[in-house]
């Protein structure tokens, strides 16, 4: 379930930092709690994966996953482009994430 944590950590980050952008500074209510929620449930999701997988590893999947998808909602929800050098940037960040999950030793598989 370590991982499953993981996943839930992340789309809860990346819906908190989504509306964190509509909240215009915690000057919108609902998008502000919103923000909040979604931080806590991080974390604390977060704090979960940690009992068992080394924190480098876990935060390193859980910002590069996180990069990615909020780049993908900023160019679908708030129409924010994406020039090459961002999407070869992007692609780099997975291709990172993929050789720690499929060649590093310091994880259990």
């Amino acid at each position: 379930m370590n991982w499953g944590w993981l996943a839930i950590a992340i789309v809860a980050e990346v819906i908190a930092t989504s509306a964190l952008k509509a909240a215009e500074g915690f000057t919108r209510l609902w998008p502000s709690i919103i923000v909040v929620i979604g931080y806590v449930i991080a974390f604390y999701c977060l704090s979960l994966t940690l009992r068992s997988i080394p924190v480098g590893l876990v935060y390193a999947i859980w910002s590069g996953v996180g990069i990615v998808l909020i780049s993908v909602v900023g160019y679908f929800a708030y129409r924010q482009s994406l020039d090459w050098p961002a999407i070869l940037g992007l692609t780099l960040i997975i291709a990172g994430v993929v050789v720690i999950n499929v060649f590093s030793k310091s994880i259990a598989h």
